[in-house]
C-alpha cells in the first residue's frame, strides 16, 4: 500500500529558506521516481523537482533551478525539498508524488499515481 505524508511547510519571509519533507511506504522509496509539485491559488498545479529512484538524476523547473535542491533517502523512506532564496511567487501548497514506472515525462503531472495531502508555504514580501 502506498501513502504519502508531506510536512515542513510554513510562513516565511521572502529571501529566507525552508526545507519540506516527504515520508512514504517502503516500496514507494525503494521501486519509483519521486517529484514535487506546486499549486497556487487559481492557478493549475506545476511541476518544481524531481529525482529518480536512486537520487543520481534530478530535474528542476526553471522557475526553481539553482534555488532549490531536491534529495531523498531511500533508507529513511523520506524524501526533501530545501528551498532557498524564497520569493512570493513560491507561495503555494507543495505535494510529493509517486512517478509512473514506463511513463517519459517526469513534468507531467499526469503521470504521478500517488499524492500526499500537501503542505503549505507561503512567502511574505
Amino acid at each position: 500500500q502506498v501513502w504519502l505524508v508531506e510536512s515542513g511547510g510554513g510562513l516565511v519571509q521572502a529571501g529566507d529558506s525552508l526545507r519540506v519533507s516527504c515520508a512514504g511506504s517502503q516500496l514507494t522509496f525503494t521501486s519509483y521516481a519521486m517529484g514535487w509539485f506546486r499549486q497556487a491559488p487559481g492557478k493549475e498545479r506545476e511541476f518544481v523537482a524531481g529525482i529518480s529512484w536512486n537520487g543520481v538524476r534530478r530535474y528542476y523547473a526553471d522557475s526553481v533551478k539553482g534555488r532549490f535542491g531536491i534529495s531523498r533517502d531511500n533508507a529513511k523512506n523520506t524524501m526533501s525539498l530545501q528551498m532557498n532564496s524564497l520569493k512570493p511567487e513560491d507561495t503555494a501548497v507543495y505535494y510529493c508524488a509517486v512517478f509512473r514506472p514506463g511513463s517519459y515525462n517526469t513534468r507531467d503531472l499526469l503521470n504521478y499515481d500517488y499524492w500526499g495531502q500537501g503542505t503549505q508555504v507561503t512567502v511574505s514580501s
